[in-house]
């Protein structure tokens, strides 16, 4: 089960791959999230790994490029680590 932090706390995490890298996949569902963000600023659950397991983020998407997740206030997510994603 994985822990609700808030996205000023993703820094404190070392964040890892997830057991099965589905970044290929994450690509094509995150388009909706950026336009849900970037016109709506509507907000996305995002589960990804890290070194203390699994952890989710409440926010909103602002870009995708080939290897991150970008969120507001500057933070990053790398594909690779996504779990699930929840609109």
């Amino acid at each position: 089960m994985p822990t609700l932090i808030a996205k000023e706390e993703i820094p404190e995490y070392k964040i890892v791959p997830a057991f099965v890298d589905k970044s290929e996949y994450w690509k094509n569902i995150l388009n909706y999230g950026v336009r849900l963000g970037n016109e709506f600023k509507g907000k996305t659950h995002i589960t990804f790994e890290t070194t203390e397991g699994p952890k989710s983020v409440f926010t909103t998407i602002w870009s995708i490029t080939d290897k991150y997740l970008h969120l507001k206030g500057g933070m990053v997510i790398a594909l690779v680590s996504i779990i699930d994603i929840h609109y």
